[in-house]
């Protein structure tokens, strides 16, 4: 299994826990699967097109998936993927 991290924001959909496993070749095959553990996740990590919505970060192993294949960067057991909504303001 994959552990992966949720945000408190998003802890009401994984009944209250912070950290969950999964499974996948690659993240989006991951978040297909949490979604059906966990429906209602991949709505708020996702747009229409199923590419991570802006204001959403996603590392494996403390790197940004946004600097390797994105939502088709592969995952394998004993990864620890964080989710990390983005923090805006000023």
């Amino acid at each position: 299994m994959i552990k992966v991290r949720i945000p408190t924001p998003l802890r009401k959909l994984t009944g209250g826990q912070g950290e969950v496993d999964g499974e996948g070749d690659n993240v989006a095959a991951l978040i297909n699967t949490l979604d059906k553990e966990y429906p209602g996740l991949k709505e708020r990590l996702c747009d229409e097109q199923g590419e991570l919505r802006r204001f959403v970060n996603i590392y494996i192993n403390e790197e940004d998936i946004r600097f390797h294949q994105g939502m088709m960067t592969p995952v394998k057991k004993g990864d620890e993927i964080s989710i990390v909504p983005a923090i805006a303001g000023g």
